[in-house]
């Protein structure tokens, strides 16, 4: 299939003058028919360029490749041909004000009472000073009725809505409202220092601090010509994978305490602070933050905190087996995984879903499989699809993920490597210049793109967490269950608001 799409390669920097700069019906043309063949949307935004609104994609297959076009205010919506484009284009008639004609539920993406108005794209009035008067869903019948939830919930957990029509217990739709805390980041990120950069980013969503700098790291060191060496491309590959460790052991943790097992509960809550923990020993935070840098990483393994780490991953790994398969094996934990909030394969695809949300459908993308960089090239990356798609098959994709993510540490910590540790720095950007990149965060497909402008300042600086795509996954697997599953599947996606509320 031949399209006027640039192929690039994941944290390849390039002239902007190189990317295809397209009539809009030609963009539209195109981008259409590379998703309509098993293409995937990686990014789809606006951003404004010497006074005019530009239009950008970043479409994913066997390749990844991009296009732009200038933005016209109204234009055919690619929703309405082909689902992935969903969302973006929600977000862009959200920011920009362009609307697409014919997008079968056109409404903010994000809740926006203090952003500006945005009347002519949404039907609202969204001023200063009065909430938006939201839009949702309505199922008409007799004995249809609506549980709203949130934005402000009973735990400690940031704010979302979520809005139920149901007859009966049984749910029939979930909407999703987010963006109660929007932050402005994105507004924020192309008028820093560079040198500032690391410190915002790893803030975006705390639980995933080092996917975050990992791909603002790549992606400013493709702009300043700058590489990290080999010792320093490992240290970023095993905290990416404690970080996955972590935050799987904690989800699994969760769905114990759902189902009111409480022996697992207990047992991964304990080892999920052991293994932070070790990334405390590696950086001093447990969280990771401090530790990527463009460049390379702040600190290095030392033959004690390498000796260390082995000594803690080979008495827990035992430990981890152990309480997963007492988990997964459980017959009454079984009764009520399977079958519960099942997405199909077909619908994921639709939706396109990431990270073990997606796999659990059946679809085996991985970015570290499918788009390597660093180490991640040198390593064997199994696939992890399941047909289900149920709640069942999310946790069995995190135990597995878990299992594997230690054997690849451990292997990495068998090989002690050098590294010379960087302090953070002030760079220089590559003007009129573009560059993205793609990290299997432990939710999935987490991306970064920057665009400079002629004096090296970042034009644009797009940010999509994998929460972006999956938040419709959750709303679809809600449908046709009891309204008491919800807090069970929702552990079983466990989203980021941050991540969405940009």
């Amino acid at each position: 299939m031949k399209t006027d799409f640039l192929q690039i390669s994941n944290g390849e920097a390039i002239k902007r003058e190189k990317i295809p700069h397209l009539s809009f019906d030609n963009f539209y043309r195109d981008a259409l028919s590379i998703v309509r063949v098993g293409g995937k949307v990686v990014h789809y935004f606006a951003f404004s360029d010497k006074g005019k609104i530009k239009l950008m994609a970043v479409l994913r297959k066997d390749k990844l490749k991009v296009a732009s076009c200038d933005a016209p205010d109204v234009y055919p919506s690619m929703t309405s041909q082909c689902e992935p484009f969903h969302m973006f284009e929600r977000e862009i008639a959200e920011q920009y004000a362009i609307r697409p004609e014919g997008h079968p539920w056109l409404k903010m993406v994000r809740y926006h009472a203090n952003y500006q108005n945005r009347q002519d794209v949404f039907g609202n009035d969204y001023t200063r000073d009065i909430p938006g008067n939201f839009n949702y869903y309505a199922v008409e019948g007799q004995e249809i009725h609506e549980v709203a939830v949130g934005p402000v919930h009973a735990g400690v957990i940031e704010p979302g809505h979520f809005r139920f029509n149901c007859i009966g217990e049984r749910v029939l739709n979930l909407e999703i409202q987010l963006g109660y805390q929007h932050r402005g980041v994105e507004k924020m990120l192309p008028g820093v220092d560079t040198k500032r950069l690391p410190v915002i980013v790893e803030g975006i969503a705390g639980d995933t601090a080092v996917g975050y700098g990992l791909c603002m790291s790549q992606a400013v060191e493709a702009l300043s010509s700058l590489q990290a060496d080999a010792g320093a491309q490992i240290i970023r590959t095993i905290a990416l994978e404690l970080e996955r460790i972590a935050n799987h052991v904690g989800d699994l943790g969760a769905l114990s305490g759902d189902v009111a097992f409480l022996p697992p509960a207990n047992y991964f809550g304990r080892m999920r602070g052991d293994f932070l923990n070790m990334t405390l020993l590696i950086c001093g935070n447990r969280f990771g933050k401090g530790l990527v840098r463009p460049g390379g990483t702040r600190f290095a393994l030392t033959g004690d905190v390498r000796k260390a780490l082995n000594e803690r991953i080979f008495e827990l790994t035992p430990q981890v087996k152990h309480v997963i398969n007492l988990l997964l094996t459980n017959s009454s934990v079984q009764s009520r995984f399977d079958d519960c909030g099942a997405v199909t394969r077909a619908d994921a695809e639709k939706l396109g879903l990431v990270g073990p949300a997606g796999r659990a459908c059946g679809l085996p993308y991985d970015v570290r499989h499918c788009f390597p960089t660093g180490h991640y090239g040198q390593l064997n990356i199994p696939e992890n699809a399941k047909p289900t798609g149920d709640v069942h098959a999310r946790a069995t994709v995190r135990g597995e993920e878990i299992l594997q993510s230690l054997e690849i540490i451990t292997t990495l910590l068998g090989n002690p490597v050098k590294t010379s540790c960087i302090e953070n720095r002030q760079l220089s950007l590559a003007p009129s210049s573009f560059v993205v990149t793609l990290n299997e965060a432990w939710r999935g497909e987490l991306s970064h793109c920057i665009l400079t402008d002629a004096d090296g300042a970042i034009l644009r600086y797009k940010v999509k967490d994998p929460s972006f795509h999956n938040w419709n996954g959750l709303s679809m697997a809600l449908r046709d269950t009891e309204i008491s599953d919800f807090p069970l599947n929702n552990k079983s996606f466990n989203l980021s608001y941050c991540g969405v509320d940009l």
